[in-house]
């Protein structure tokens, strides 16, 4: 079987079970296994694959068929240009992130010795980010999970970042410690609604998507206990969800926070809250 073929045999499958993207995901199979780009084996109807391939292809198949994400049979998610390894221990870094990376970028490269924090780092996409575009800051990552700070660890390993890992509770492991910037992507989909997600959402770790009855349980956290762990003039900012905005803007105007504001994502939705010291 040449590989249009089996792209578009599996394309059909997926597109009959409800995947999103069939056309995507069954050629992106298929470039994971053999190494190549997954327009060109869309293409090609003259290569004869091996058994070999074809099986492992076959499982793949399978669990993609279950609703397993893509990201976690390849073990791969583009963030901001370089390749993130993920598997079922860390949500999958969104598009929408990548805009508080940036956002999280400018503001360090402002000062001369920064230092941050990645506050629920997950797979380390902020801090990773954070500390390979500047390497003149200093930065800090804490996870109430030890298996993501393990896909944090490897992450910064395999980029080349220096990133300090923190376990525990939100700010508690990096009590002592202040900031200049403190960066966090926490759970914030509310209890009720985690249950109702997409088939492939609910395979990620429910702990990094349930923010508590209403969503804002780790807001409140944050608005209570960052200060301590802020330098003067200090920012704090956070993704929320698409509807979070005002009240998360309206919890730190509450603290002692000063200058909040609200930011767009590429959808013109209010999804980035910032608030300084």
């Amino acid at each position: 079987m040449n590989p249009r073929q089996l792209i578009r045999e599996t394309a059909a499958l997926f597109r009959f079970a409800g995947i999103p993207d069939p056309d995507v995901d069954s050629a992106e199979l298929l470039a994971h296994l053999t190494g190549r780009q997954a327009l060109m084996l869309r293409l090609d109807t003259d290569t004869l694959l091996p058994d070999s391939v074809l099986e492992a292809y076959a499982a793949l198949r399978d669990q993609r068929l279950q609703r397993i994400p893509l990201q976690y049979l390849t073990h791969e998610q583009s963030f901001l240009g370089r390749s993130f390894y993920v598997d079922e221990r860390v949500l999958i870094p969104r598009p929408e992130t990548e805009l508080l990376a940036e956002r999280a970028i400018e503001a360090l490269r402002g000062k001369a010795s920064p230092r941050a924090l990645d506050l629920c780092c997950g797979s380390g996409c902020l801090a990773v980010s954070m500390a390979l575009s500047c390497p003149h800051a200093q930065v800090h990552a804490t996870d109430l999970s030890p298996d993501a700070l393990d896909v944090t660890a490897r992450n910064a390993k395999t980029l080349g970042a220096e990133v300090t890992l923190h376990q525990g509770d939100l700010l508690a492991p990096v009590d002592g410690l202040d900031f200049d910037l403190i960066v966090s992507n926490p759970p914030y989909i509310p209890a009720e609604e985690c249950r109702q997600l997409q088939d492939e959402v609910l395979r990620e770790p429910n702990m990094a998507l349930d923010g508590g009855a209403d969503g804002l349980d780790f807001y409140r956290r944050i608005a209570r206990e960052a200060q301590t762990h802020l330098r003067p003039g200090g920012i704090v900012l956070m993704e929320v969800g698409w509807d979070q905005a005002e009240k998360v803007c309206e919890l730190f105007r509450h603290s002692p926070f000063t200058m909040v504001t609200a930011h767009e994502d590429y959808q013109h939705i209010l999804r980035m809250v910032q608030a300084r010291t």
